[in-house]
């Protein structure tokens, strides 16, 4: 048994991730010591040691397919059931990549969701694509998807990618990083089906929903580019730069068609291209958490690029 060594609570919503898993990130060192997290010489092997421990869990409780142990949604269902493909690009995510995978399982299968994950990993130094083959292993191959590329191309061109090999009717975006919590995703299935959207929305900006971890820098950034986009571009949801959405596979195609951004821009635009195309726009408010492990991609070039392609938009739609 995993002794708790410290590891603190990560925020609101968190409070399902399993204390042997936080602790097992603690632990990954052969010596024990919690000082891992620190260093920037430990690269995939927390990542890597979680996936194994996480394997042995599942294991003991006596679930396998083939060899490989793998927790299994409830059998029953229709096989005409929707189904729905998670797309989850990654750059340098070891750490984060076995937690947010054992949270989408979970959530997935305690609500008898049929379901894939698709990782598309831009060719990350950290070693995140070993630990992606290790969670295929466990997981299944018919249930987690390594589709990598072979360096950093952008979040646009990694949903392309991704959607080449989705056999889902729905498609699922969100980060890798914890900010995305999945136990929404329940929530955004049952919002699409009661209003028939084309599109469900997470929203930091509505009802309950809020934002957590985060210093005043970056809120005042988020809330002044939500602020100015909502005036320039009025595109009738709350939460422009948000990146956690549901979308009928067809109409995520079509926008992808349509978009020129790239980078943070991409989810701006992916949302002014919807209304001008007359989607319908369902939204669910959810918590979001500054990420866990790792470092923000977020910084003064793609600001820079964010304004350049919101001033774009105002001029070409």
């Amino acid at each position: 048994m995993v002794k708790n060594t410290g590891c603190s609570s990560r925020g609101p919503g968190f409070n399902s991730v399993p204390t042997w898993q936080l602790t097992t990130i603690c632990n990954s060192s052969s010596k024990g010591s919690s000082d891992l997290l620190a260093s920037k010489n430990t690269k995939h092997t927390c990542g890597i040691q979680t996936s194994i421990y996480i394997k042995s869990k599942i294991s003991s409780t006596g679930a396998s397919r083939g060899g490989a142990a793998s927790p299994r949604p409830p059998q029953g269902r229709s096989s005409r059931q929707d189904k729905y493909s998670v797309l989850l690009p990654t750059y340098n995510e070891h750490e984060n990549l076995p937690l947010i995978m054992w949270l989408l399982v979970k959530s997935f299968s305690e609500s008898a969701i049929n379901y894939e994950i698709i990782i598309i990993d831009d060719g990350s130094p950290d070693g995140t694509r070993e630990v992606a083959e290790q969670l295929e292993k466990i997981y299944g191959s018919d249930r987690i998807l390594l589709r990598p590329r072979e360096k950093k191309l952008g979040l646009g061109t990694a949903y392309i990618h991704g959607i080449k090999h989705a056999t889902g009717n729905y498609v699922i975006i969100m980060d890798a990083d914890l900010s995305h919590h999945p136990k929404f995703i329940p929530e955004f299935i049952r919002k699409q089906k009661e209003g028939n959207f084309d599109i469900v929305s997470g929203t930091r900006y509505k009802g309950n929903g809020g934002v957590y971890g985060w210093d005043l820098k970056r809120k005042i950034i988020s809330r002044g580019a939500n602020f100015i986009t909502q005036i320039l571009l009025r595109p009738g949801a709350s939460d422009l730069t948000g990146s956690f959405k549901l979308y009928r596979k067809e109409v995520l195609q079509k926008l992808i068609e349509k978009c020129v951004s790239k980078g943070y821009v991409f989810q701006m635009e992916m949302i002014v291209r919807a209304r001008q195309l007359n989607y319908t726009i369902g939204e669910v408010p959810i918590s979001f958490v500054d990420r866990v492990y790792g470092e923000s991609k977020l910084g003064g070039n793609e600001i820079v690029s964010f304004l350049k392609g919101l001033l774009t938009l105002f001029a070409t739609t």
